[in-house]
């Protein structure tokens, strides 16, 4: 059986259905559902269980389970509470991680591009405690997943006792099915698509550094089924840990990524650009872009979604639909 945290979220639902789809159904779920929707994310899906979080560690105690893909986070960028935070996003998943130490278990998990901050170090794959500590995450969601990630490395670099596998994950800006339930976190492409297919205009932010023009801040878009894939990929490779960048490589503007879901739409693009707010200015990325050698150099040698196909099969596949759940 595996377990897999944030099952009913975003990346994970898709993990359950793309092991569906496989032919593997024994697969637990711990999650919150809440009154968002989340469990329309499951719907379609075959699961051997789900574990509120409340019953998680009274259930692990009679598991052996193959592995704990553990993806479950407070993972909004804007989130203010720093116990529940920390609480959730270290605590737990250190907890979590003892547990996989002592039952010999993988253990994959998800870091995040966030902890590269506004990019001043660049995006590098090195996961040496010395490169990660030259990191400065911009938010709290952020800072979380970059302290498990030194508290993990730590541990490696002191020679202390692992899980058979870890892998973390650093998920650079995935996009596609199920992330409905996000409210302001969702893909720009998710919450403007209603308003681009209603025949509106869909505003981007001026660009306020010289040399960059409007709509052309570019971020590492990638879709979901790569995001999953990787993952897989993984679980398939016992042998295979570290940190590992979850993109692209090819970093695309906003304008692009708008552009192709009008192309999708069939509609001119109508884009109009408007000034960014003053207070988020100074801290605003302008570029993210994964690198991706410590995947590679692992051997995973599979191509990732070009955009403009990978949002032509969202639109055509999920929003474009009456039901748009994967």
């Amino acid at each position: 059986m595996l377990l897999v945290t944030g099952g009913a979220g975003f990346i994970g639902s898709n993990l359950v259905a793309s092991l569906n789809e496989a032919g593997r159904a024994d697969i637990a779920v711990n999650d919150i559902l809440g009154s968002d929707g989340k469990w329309r994310n499951l719907a379609g899906r075959h699961i051997a269980d789900f574990v509120a979080p409340g019953d998680l560690w009274r259930w692990l105690d009679t598991r052996k389970l193959d592995a704990v893909v553990h993806l479950g986070a407070i993972s909004s960028t804007t989130a203010q509470d720093g116990d529940a935070v920390i609480a959730t996003n270290f605590g737990l998943s250190l907890r979590l991680f003892d547990w996989c130490v002592e039952t010999r278990t993988p253990f994959l998990y998800a870091s995040s591009a966030a902890t590269y901050g506004d990019g001043r170090h660049g995006y590098c794959d090195d996961w040496s405690p010395e490169a990660l500590r030259r990191l400065k995450p911009m938010n709290l969601y952020g800072w979380s997943k970059h302290m498990f990630d030194l508290a993990v490395v730590g541990r490696v670099a002191r020679k202390e006792k692992l899980p058979p596998q870890w892998a973390g994950l650093k998920f650079f800006n995935v996009f596609g099915a199920n992330e409905y339930h996000k409210g302001e976190m969702m893909s720009l492409i998710a919450k403007r698509f209603d308003d681009a297919k209603a025949g509106k205009s869909i505003r981007l932010f001026k660009s306020h550094r010289t040399g960059i023009a409007d709509g052309e801040q570019k971020r590492d878009f990638i879709y979901v089924d790569d995001a999953v894939a990787v993952v897989r990929w993984l679980l398939d490779r016992p042998s295979i840990s570290g940190i590992f960048n979850v993109g692209t490589g090819a970093a695309r503007s906003f304008r692009d990524l708008m552009n192709a879901m009008f192309a999708a739409i069939g509609r001119k693009p109508a884009i109009e650009y408007v000034d960014m707010p003053v207070s988020i200015r100074d801290s605003y990325q302008y570029f993210t872009q994964a690198e991706t050698g410590n995947l590679r150099r692992a051997g995973y040698n599979a191509d990732f979604t070009v955009l403009e196909e990978a949002v032509s099969r969202y639109v055509t596949c999920y929003l474009g639909q009456a039901d748009r759940y994967r």
